[in-house]
């Protein structure tokens, strides 16, 4: 592979003389948006409603919960956790919704993937921290009905529905699709900070952790759904914000970089882009690793070229700050038995890996996986 570039200095504006008789006309400062809390509801999920019950309802295992169709506070993003986050219940957990004022049809809430596993040294207090379905968005809506089958094993204690609400923010009229002229450079790409997607910074844990380095970078995608634009990416990022503090009980959100289907790309954790700021991402690999998250599920859905192009650029730029080589393989040592190695064993990963890598998930879905080259050659392209 070719030497590296070094970063490129900024570079230096022309000067224009401009007429001393005609006043330059200073453009106005655009106003960060507001931070927006938003809301969580929640509701005990226990026994079976009689008339429901009357109407099949699809979903594997033996019917533990299944409640009423029935009105809600507004909500956009949907999970169902439990009180001990080091549970691995086997459950079939599907959910419909009222979306728009229609009923839509059962869909399925993953069980088994992030939003499950003690991740114990992320959860700022650890008696808040809750086990939990990935979420799922399901856009501003206004009903729900849930249905819990028991694939075997007990029910888990303190099942309940978490409903989120992201709250209304500026941002969610005024971030775009990330330009496609954007220079194919490895200098740091256009990042939509946290405070411009309106993350409210009182919800997280205030301190932060920082890892000494970034030798690889783990694929993910949030699995929550396709069924939204890239105009309600703030608010679907807003979400998972709130689910991954105010459900899981982690100090932050999970990933350390979120990609919209447009190519935007989003700042996740708190602490510095430029930093190596310590996630909750792979169980077992957040040690001198970094995440980035493609906003969406790819099980059976090819990621569009603006999404591709996107986590090439992140990745080129994280990995290039710590010299990092996008085709190459980095040794990682496992600091939790609940991944694919035991604790204190050591790993071999391509620095540009996937979540299933390191842990037992679809993740980052089968359709990404199958183009993390297309990450790799794309983000050595722009390292040239």
């Amino acid at each position: 592979m070719s030497a590296r570039k070094a970063l490129c200095a900024p570079l230096l504006a022309a000067a224009v003389a401009i007429p001393l008789a005609i006043p330059s006309a200073a453009a106005a400062p655009v106003p960060m948006p507001a931070p927006v809390s938003g809301a969580t509801h929640t509701t005990a999920l226990r026994g079976v409603d009689v008339v429901a019950a009357r109407t099949p309802v699809p979903g594997a295992g033996r019917t533990m919960v299944l409640t009423p169709a029935q009105t809600t506070r507004s909500f956009s993003l949907v999970g169902v956790s439990w009180d001990d986050p080091a549970a691995s219940p086997r459950l079939a957990v599907t959910v419909r919704t009222r979306t728009a004022g229609t009923w839509t049809d059962w869909r399925t809430l993953r069980v088994g993937g992030d939003g499950t596993g003690m991740y114990a040294e992320d959860a700022p207090r650890p008696a808040t921290a809750r086990g939990a379905t990935e979420p799922l968005w399901v856009g501003r809506s206004d009903g729900a009905q849930v249905r819990v089958g028991l694939l075997g094993g007990e029910l888990p204690r303190g099942l309940r529905l978490d409903l989120v609400d992201p709250g209304v923010s500026a941002a969610d009229s005024r971030i775009g699709p990330a330009a496609q002229s954007a220079p194919r450079t490895a200098s740091r790409p256009a990042i939509v900070g946290r405070a411009e997607w309106g993350a409210d910074e009182t919800l997280r844990d205030l301190t932060f952790k920082y890892t000494n380095t970034v030798k690889a970078m783990f694929v993910h995608h949030t699995a929550d759904s396709n069924d939204f634009t890239c105009a309600d990416s703030p608010a679907v990022l807003r979400s998972i914000y709130r689910y991954h503090v105010k459900t899981n009980g982690w100090a932050d959100i999970g990933y350390n970089f979120l990609v919209d289907r447009c190519g935007t790309i989003y700042e996740g954790r708190a602490g510095g882009v430029d930093k190596p700021v310590k996630g909750a991402h792979t169980l077992g690999f957040n040690n001198d690793t970094a995440a980035v998250a493609a906003m969406g599920t790819y099980t059976g859905t090819a990621p569009p070229a603006a999404l591709v192009d996107g986590l090439s650029r992140v990745l080129a730029w994280k990995l290039g700050l710590h010299g990092a080589d996008p085709l190459g393989k980095a040794e990682l040592t496992s600091a939790d038995s609940g991944s694919k190695f035991p604790a204190g064993t050591g790993a071999r990963f391509n620095v540009i890996a996937g979540h299933r890598d390191a842990f037992n998930t679809e993740c980052p879905g089968q359709k990404l996986y199958e183009n993390l080259w297309r990450l790799r050659r794309g983000a050595e392209r722009l390292m040239q």
